[in-house]
């Protein structure tokens, strides 16, 4: 043999030796790329302590008045007791003591309702540096990511241009009126906040999927079976209304107009108590039936939606000629507009103890 021979040989041992080293080294950082992506020690937020999962049933109490336009799904939850996650990056529930922008930063990144997941950062960073990759990712499906950080102060808070942060935490909303956080989702919320991380110089730790989509399932159990409408309708006791004439009314009662063809109902702070509709299209010129929505949930209880609602019907009977009646064009007593109410109490109190009070910020964010 040549000792051209040999060194083409001894070239081919190295290189061959190179290619193997190569795609040893490759499989070994895409393991490691699995593992990071689900394998974590996050916490379950809706475990108890130290205690196996509880999911009580939440028995709603709200039997229908028959013909009453009440909408109730089936009920079924989770108790929700140490919800804070483990380790120096966990924010407070509570809002005792908090500066306002922590008090935002935990309406942001809420640990009961929220796929918490932290960001360790190699150095400190400036907001106005992040804000604008982190501004990119904002939704997975119909899910609203947030980013919070903390501050070299020591509070979390929203991130703005002028703070600076240590650490950071991103939170996907694990439920909403429509649907459960999917495997769908998470999987592309992991991809796209890998990529992100990447870009900022933080490193994410991913929580286990597995984990991630029983929480989102409990949650959105006890968002249907908590999404509850309530309905009153009024019933003209002659001809038709006129619509150009009934806005005039329903604005002097002090609705406001909507874009749809509803009419909704201020609760002077920017919110809404409950809607009306004239359950015809916009082109209709007539209708004989009106419709009072209150979305129980979103209404804080100290604004008695039902109440004001009820009131409103009473004295737009007055105002239009027209009869208080359910679905089936009965009249509804006093009586059972009393009953009604008790259930609406029920309600809220199964509400507030789940720690997601009606109109509550994290009401609002899961029946939005």
């Amino acid at each position: 043999m040549t000792d051209l021979q040999i060194s083409l040989l001894g070239a081919a041992g190295v290189f061959v030796a190179g290619v193997f080293t190569y795609n040893k080294w490759q499989e070994y950082k895409a393991k490691r790329t699995v593992e990071r992506a689900f394998a974590s020690d996050h916490d379950d937020v809706l475990m108890r302590s130290g205690e196996p999962r509880q999911e009580p049933s939440f028995d709603l109490g709200l039997n229908p008045i028959p013909g009453v336009g009440i909408d109730a799904a089936g009920a079924g939850g989770a108790a929700h007791d140490d919800l804070a996650p483990a380790g120096p990056a966990a924010m407070p529930v509570g809002a005792d003591g908090l500066t306002p922008a922590a008090e935002l930063a935990n309406t942001l990144v809420d640990p009961l309702i929220d796929c918490l997941i932290p960001l360790a950062l190699e150095i400190a960073v400036r907001g106005d540096k992040i804000l604008p990759v982190l501004q990119t990712l904002r939704h997975v499906g119909n899910k609203p990511v947030h980013f919070i950080g903390l501050h070299v102060n020591g509070d979390w808070e929203p991130i703005t241009h002028g703070g600076v942060y240590t650490k950071l935490q991103a939170g996907v909303q694990m439920a909403s009126r429509t649907t459960a956080l999917n495997e769908l989702e998470y999987s592309e919320l992991v991809t796209r906040l890998r990529a992100l991380a990447d870009d900022i110089g933080a490193e994410p730790e991913i929580p286990d999927m597995i984990e991630v989509m029983g929480e989102s399932r409990t949650l959105h159990r006890f968002v249907s079976g908590h999404d509850a409408q309530l309905g009153v309708n009024l019933m003209c006791n002659g001809a038709p209304w006129a619509i150009a004439t009934l806005i005039g009314a329903l604005e002097k009662q002090g609705f406001d107009v909507r874009p749809d063809g509803r009419f909704a109902m201020p609760d002077g702070e920017g919110g809404i108590l409950f809607t009306l509709s004239t359950n015809v299209t916009l082109g209709a010129d007539t209708t004989s039936r009106l419709t009072l929505l209150l979305d129980v949930p979103c209404v804080a209880p100290v604004r008695d939606g039902f109440g004001a609602m009820v009131a409103c019907a009473k004295q737009l009977v007055e105002r239009l000629d027209a009869t208080i009646v359910d679905d089936y064009d009965q009249p509804l007593t006093d009586a059972a507009l009393g009953e009604i109410n008790g259930q609406v109490l029920e309600f809220y109190q199964e509400m507030e103890a789940a720690d997601i009070p009606a109109g509550s910020p994290r009401a609002m964010r899961l029946f939005s």
